[in-house]
């Protein structure tokens, strides 16, 4: 966005405070609540076609990050920012196993959902959009759904899937996780695991593993399953080992202020130097991308979208 949008925005901004009004930011886009089942779940998103747009011109298939949800402000953030440039989006909330689920996990409910299972609900609104007419798709993930967006892009490829965005995606290293892990829960990670693993191979996989530290969820409860899932070493679990794989163009939107996804523009760099991928690196944004940081992101996106 450049200077006039910016200073604009912000006037705009200032006198709908002054005035003690909230309005749309793109008040002529269509904005509505889509649903759709799967394994007896309600599974929810949020369409935004852009103004003067038909679904059919394409959309942005937007995944949430870790516990997360399609509301939060990041992911509201983009879709108003990618509507204002001309871009439809569809923001999912992962079921992360529970019925017509909104807002954040509840860390009191017990975890039975995997990493993995993402990637069937991504494609599952693939599909629907498919069903609409869309046959123009990009994909975009943040943070942990950037992960699962990556994977998904990677191992199930589909022609309408154009580009592929991902918005300070996963990184991950086994070390680091043991390491955060212990500091974290006071119980070495591998302690856990072992305990986990065992309990999966005795078929015990959906038994509950109770008072433990899961994910950002203190005595949580989870399912030896689902703690094997988000805790064994998988080397796809690293986003940028996953993006040599995608045979379409991707894009890489990092903060240089993200304490959540550290040293992602390194860890990028040998596959940007090799035409692998693209990448922006968003100056004094963090994890987030909260305020005017969201502009920088969306215009990057944007610029990746209308490239030839």
């Amino acid at each position: 966005m450049d200077w006039f949008r910016k200073v604009r925005r912000s006037l705009i901004s200032m006198a709908v405070v002054a005035m003690g009004f909230v309005i749309a930011p793109d008040a002529h886009a269509s904005d509505e609540a889509v649903t759709l089942k799967h394994d007896g779940l309600t599974l929810n998103g949020r369409l935004i076609v852009a103004d003067g747009n038909a679904l059919t011109d394409g959309v942005v298939l937007i995944t949430h990050g870790t516990l997360a949800h399609n509301g939060m402000e990041i992911i509201q953030a983009m879709q108003s920012a990618l509507s204002e440039r001309g871009h439809n989006s569809l923001a999912i909330t992962l079921s992360l196993g529970l019925d017509n689920r909104a807002g954040m996990y509840d860390c009191k409910v017990p975890h039975t959902h995997k990493h993995s299972d993402a990637l069937d609900e991504i494609g599952l609104w693939l599909d629907w959009l498919k069903g609409q007419g869309v046959d123009n798709v990009v994909l975009m993930g943040h943070s942990r759904g950037g992960n699962q967006t990556a994977w998904f892009a990677a191992e199930r490829p589909d022609p309408v899937v154009k580009k592929v965005a991902l918005i300070a995606p996963q990184a991950w290293d086994e070390q680091g996780q043991a390491v955060s892990y212990e500091k974290g829960y006071g119980v070495p990670l591998t302690q856990r695991l072992e305990q986990a693993q065992q309990m999966v191979g005795a078929g015990k996989e959906r038994e509950l593993m109770s008072d433990i530290g899961f994910i950002y969820c203190p005595g949580a409860s989870a399912s030896a399953e689902a703690f094997v899932s988000y805790y064994q070493p998988d080397p796809r679990m690293h986003t940028p080992n996953l993006i040599p794989k995608i045979k379409v163009p991707v894009l890489v939107v990092a903060a240089t202020e993200d304490q959540v996804v550290k040293g992602l523009p390194q860890a990028m760099a040998p596959l940007v130097q090799s035409g692998q991928a693209q990448m922006k690196v968003v100056d004094g944004a963090d994890h987030y991308f909260l305020d005017f940081y969201i502009e920088d992101a969306a215009d990057a996106v944007d610029a990746f979208m209308t490239a030839e």
